[in-house]
């Protein structure tokens, strides 16, 4: 069945660790339908995610073009046999699983394909905290960390894509004795400032320890040194930080009040001033940024 009024029909996929959100739409920034599935085995989790997007095409007509923005780490080099699938990650079951030719095969359309967190930079630089800017970097912190960078209004890659979650930040004094819940590298950030680290920590869910508590302390020191690396290797012209762990209340600014510190009155800039509020902002699409990054990057791809 063939509704020609939808014959720019995208589809997206937020493949995320926990949970695969698919939707299509228009391209505008609605979505005609949306579902989420629970990431278990690739198998399973894929099958549903194409049954999802079948059902889609016999209601609204085919996709023009499907976006994945994923987990990683995953293989952006188009000349590698590899392309288009996760690598090596933490994640069971899914080290060296194809994304895109399964999906391209079994829909028939392009895919764009890139990091989740590089989606989510592309779509807050276009429509989101970014607008009217060429860089950006999207920092999310909840299971894991990780940072999308963006420069000249495209996804940065390079050896492989940005993983700026596994920088080694120099110890915080309250946290020496810690050593860390990265099973590649133990102490480095993801290993101490993600939620399972805070957890890990103190035997309880980060969402359920009080603002007052040290380990926030600890957190937004670390996170604040991840801020400066950014500022001082990449200097985007803003930092966006989302994720789980950054709506417990105060932990922004705390930050913002770290990445000064570490700055240490080198870099001096009007974005800087007034305590760094108009630099590191929270996301201007709220939860919304992976999912419309991935319908950014099916909207590249009917381009390309």
């Amino acid at each position: 069945m063939t509704h020609a009024g939808n014959a720019a029909l995208l589809g997206a996929i937020e493949a995320g660790g926990t949970k695969f959100i698919c939707a299509v739409g228009p391209g505008d920034g609605s979505v005609l339908a949306q579902t989420r599935i629970a990431t278990t085995d690739p198998a399973r989790t894929l099958g549903a995610a194409l049954e999802f997007f079948h059902a889609q095409r016999s209601a609204h007509g085919p996709l023009r073009a499907l976006g994945i923005a994923s987990f990683g780490p995953v293989e952006l080099d188009r000349a590698s046999a590899q392309f288009g699938s996760v690598l090596d990650t933490p994640k069971p079951h899914w080290s060296h699983t194809p994304l895109v030719q399964p999906l391209r095969a079994a829909l028939g359309c392009p895919v764009g394909f890139d990091t989740d967190v590089n989606g989510a930079a592309l779509a807050e630089l276009r429509w989101g905290a970014g607008r009217g800017l060429d860089s950006l970097a999207y920092v999310t912190v909840g299971t894991g960390i990780g940072v999308g960078l963006i420069s000249n209004g495209r996804p940065v890659h390079g050896l492989l894509h940005p993983e700026a979650g596994h920088i080694f930040p120099r110890r915080h004094e309250l946290d020496a004795d810690f050593k860390g819940c990265c099973p590649f590298h133990g102490d480095c950030l993801e290993g101490l400032a993600s939620g399972p680290a805070l957890a890990a920590r103190t035997g309880a869910p980060a969402e359920t320890l009080g603002a007052g508590h040290a380990v926030w302390t600890v957190a937004a020191d670390y996170l604040g040194q991840l801020c400066a690396h950014l500022v001082f290797t990449q200097s985007p012209a803003r930092i966006v930080m989302g994720g789980g762990v950054m709506a417990q209340p105060g932990l922004l600014e705390a930050v913002r009040e770290r990445l000064l510190h570490w700055l240490g009155g080198y870099i001096r800039r009007p974005q800087l001033q007034d305590g760094a509020v108009r630099y590191v902002v929270a996301p201007g699409l709220g939860e919304r940024s992976g999912l419309t990054g991935a319908f950014a990057l099916a909207s590249d791809a009917v381009r390309e």
